[in-house]
C-alpha cells in the first residue's frame, strides 16, 4: 500500500523548496524590498494563495530556518552535560547549529537581514522564541527550579549571549565575511563577562 501521507510531506517539502530557492534568487538579484510576493508567486509558478499556504511572510522566506535553528540550539544544548557552566554551554550548542549551515549563504542571508528593517525585527522575535527555549536548561544548569520563572539570571545569561550572536553577526557582515564569526562571538561573550565592563 503507497503511503500517500509520506508523498504527501515530500511534495510539500519540494514545493516550499522550490518557493525558497526562486525567492532568494529574487531578493540576491533585486533586492528583498523591490521583490513582491505576486512575483515570486509568478516566478515559481503558483499563486498567490498557494504562496500563503507555505509561508505567513515574505520574511519567513529568508528567516523560516531561524525558528528550526533555534529547536536545534535547544536540542544540542541539552545534550550538553549540565556540569558545563551556562556561557559555554550555549556557546558549544550555538555552535554546533552554525556547522550546519554553509557560510557564503549565510553571509548573503546576514547582509540582506541586518540591511532591512523588516527583516530585523522578524529576526529579533525569533531570537525571542530562542530564548524561550534556551532558559530552561540553563536554569538547571544554575541550580535552579527550571519552572521558576521568578530569577531573572537564566533569562539574563541567555539574552545576552543571543545578543552576542547578533553582535557578532553585524561585524561579520561589515567585514564581508572575512574575521571568524565564531572568534567574534568569543569575544562578544568575554567583553560582557569581564570584570569592569
Amino acid at each position: 500500500m503507497p503511503d500517500d501521507d509520506g508523498l504527501w510531506k515530500r511534495s510539500r517539502r519540494a514545493v516550499y523548496a522550490e518557493i525558497t530557492r526562486v525567492a532568494m534568487e529574487l531578493f540576491l538579484d533585486q533586492g528583498f524590498e523591490e521583490t513582491t510576493i505576486d512575483q515570486i508567486a509568478s516566478t515559481a509558478g503558483i499563486s498567490r494563495r498557494s504562496f500563503f499556504r507555505y509561508f505567513g511572510t515574505k520574511e519567513d522566506i529568508v528567516l523560516g530556518d531561524l525558528v528550526d535553528q533555534g529547536s536545534l540550539a535547544r536540542e544540542a544544548l541539552e545534550a550538553i552535560p549540565l556540569s558545563v557552566p551556562p556561557w559555554q554551554a550555549l556557546q558549544d550548542a550555538l555552535w554546533q547549529v552554525d556547522q550546519r549551515t554553509d557560510q557564503a549563504v549565510m553571509l548573503e542571508v546576514a547582509k540582506m537581514m541586518y540591511g532591512t528593517p523588516s527583516l530585523r525585527a522578524r529576526s529579533i522575535e525569533k531570537h525571542l522564541r530562542w530564548q524561550e527555549q534556551l532558559v530552561p536548561n540553563i536554569r538547571l544548569r544554575l541550580g535552579a527550579d527550571p519552572g521558576d520563572a521568578s530569577d531573572p539570571a537564566a533569562d539574563a545569561i541567555v539574552a545576552t549571549a543571543i545578543t552576542c550572536l547578533d553582535v557578532a553577526g553585524q561585524i561579520w557582515v561589515r567585514g564581508d565575511g572575512k574575521d571568524d564569526l565564531k572568534e567574534l562571538y568569543r569575544r562578544a561573550v568575554d567583553s560582557v563577562r569581564s570584570p569592569g565592563t
